[in-house]
């Protein structure tokens, strides 16, 4: 999922649009990815390996099989069994970590809510990075879409948040997610940021001369 120069171009223009009657600064970012999750191959990795000795405890039997292989004519030592298992915990490991390796498949497999408080932690982030306090009026908005994950985030300031209710932003989140779901990401943000400045404009009309305090254009990471 890509953004062409003509989202860019959208996206700018309805910020614009957006924060022409409110004294609110909207910013957007769009990022490929908002962690790469190698500690999630890591925990299916031990998961896996710690399987095995289990598995063996229940079916002994294969670990004589892989001995006889080895060694056909003798009972198998206990040492050489535990070797067995070491072995093939130390296979099992690392084949995990090689499956896990392809990005795509080891994002599929982190659990919702990881991937959520990730996106929103890396929201956050870049919000005080670079929205934070920013504007005189601390009226900044951040709308933050995380495409790997497939999720987004609105994050405030505090005097913004002080006055609108977090499910506020609820139709602005349903659009970009529904550009997302569509494969059409630059019009959902373009949506969305439509709907935050409805919001703005509600609470924070123009009170003076339009200062542009935060860039409008869309910034892709």
């Amino acid at each position: 999922m890509r953004l062409s120069n003509l989202d860019h171009d959208r996206v700018t223009a309805a910020v614009r649009a957006a924060e022409r009657d409110t004294d609110g600064e909207i910013v957007t970012i769009v990022a490929a990815g908002s962690d790469p999750y190698h500690d999630v191959s890591l925990h299916y990795a031990v998961l896996a390996m710690l399987l095995v000795p289990a598995l063996l405890a229940f079916r002994p039997a294969i670990a004589e099989a892989v001995y006889a292989r080895v060694d056909p004519w003798e009972q198998p030592p206990a040492g050489a069994l535990f070797g067995i298992v070491l072995i093939l915990m130390v296979l099992v490991f690392l084949l995990v970590r090689l499956v896990l390796a392809h990005a795509p498949l080891r994002i599929a497999v982190t659990p919702g809510p990881t991937k959520t408080r990730r996106v929103r932690r890396r929201a956050l982030m870049l919000f005080r990075a670079g929205a934070e306090k920013r504007t005189k009026g601390a009226t900044g908005v951040l709308l933050y879409l995380s495409i790997a994950e497939r999720r987004a985030e609105i994050v405030a300031d505090d005097a913004i948040h002080s006055r609108v209710p977090a499910e506020t932003w609820g139709e602005a989140m349903a659009a970009v997610l529904a550009g997302v779901r569509d494969d059409r990401p630059g019009d959902g943000m373009a949506d969305a940021v439509a709907r935050i400045g409805l919001v703005l404009t509600e609470h924070f009309p123009r009170s003076g001369k339009p200062v542009n305090e935060l860039p409008d254009r869309l910034i892709e990471l």
